[in-house]
């Protein structure tokens, strides 16, 4: 079991990493999945982050050509979800769409989470272990 002082220590030494070993991770999903909530999380742990809006892009690999992640996680959200959470006024269609516009992502993301049972704080769990256990 790690020890608390143990996990700054290892913040530390990442924060103190030069930008380039870093990893940046790109995170991407539909509407209300927990893509702001997670980056903001993992920003304070000192991943470096990007916001990625492949739901809104008709270029399936935009992605890849704009954002470059080292790793790429997919949170999904189910349109039931989504609707709650974000207080949308949308149809099932307008959900269906933006996963179509994530599919390539999908099938290439490093890490996938269906967050519709899940709080944020067992998403950025989830997350941190996968990046602990993942080689640089």
């Amino acid at each position: 079991m790690e020890l608390p002082h143990e996990k700054v220590w290892q913040n530390l030494i990442a924060l103190m990493e030069p930008p380039s070993k870093r990893p940046v991770i790109g995170v991407v999903g539909p509407c209300g999945s927990g893509k702001s909530t997670l980056i903001a999380g993992l920003e304070q742990h000192g991943f470096t982050c990007r916001h990625i809006a492949q739901e809104h892009s008709y270029a399936q690999a935009m992605w890849q050509i704009i954002a470059k992640p080292d790793i790429l996680i997919y949170l999904h959200a189910s349109f039931e979800t989504s609707t709650a959470r974000r207080k949308l006024d949308w149809l099932k269609k307008d959900h269906t769409e933006q996963l179509r516009r994530l599919a390539h992502a999908r099938e290439h993301a490093s890490l996938l989470i269906e967050t519709d049972e899940k709080t944020p704080q067992e998403i950025l769990k989830t997350v941190l272990d996968f990046l602990h256990r993942t080689p640089s």
